[in-house]
């Protein structure tokens, strides 16, 4: 299993969002801060069984937009191994 943490600029939160919940993933978002200019933005935490990975990443990659300044990226991602998961 993995874990995707997804920042994205709040703008595309509705977009991703409702994608990635429409594909039948389980979407955790907290609002966040961060950057230079401290634009808005928001936090995703997606976990995914490994072979539906590169779906939830592909998934993202198309509901962002490219933001109008040329140094902003679109979103920051890490995945991370879980060793563990447990739902109570």
């Amino acid at each position: 299993m993995k874990l995707i943490i997804a920042i994205i600029r709040d703008v595309d939160n509705e977009a991703v969002c409702q994608a990635l919940i429409g594909a039948d993933y389980r979407v955790t978002q907290v609002a966040s801060t961060g950057g230079f200019l401290r634009k808005g933005s928001t936090t995703l935490m997606i976990g995914v069984e490994d072979d539906r990975l590169q779906e939830a990443l592909k998934i993202i990659r198309e509901h962002t937009t490219r933001p109008q300044e040329s140094d902003m990226k679109r979103a920051t991602i890490f995945v991370l191994n879980i060793a563990q998961f447990t739902q109570l």
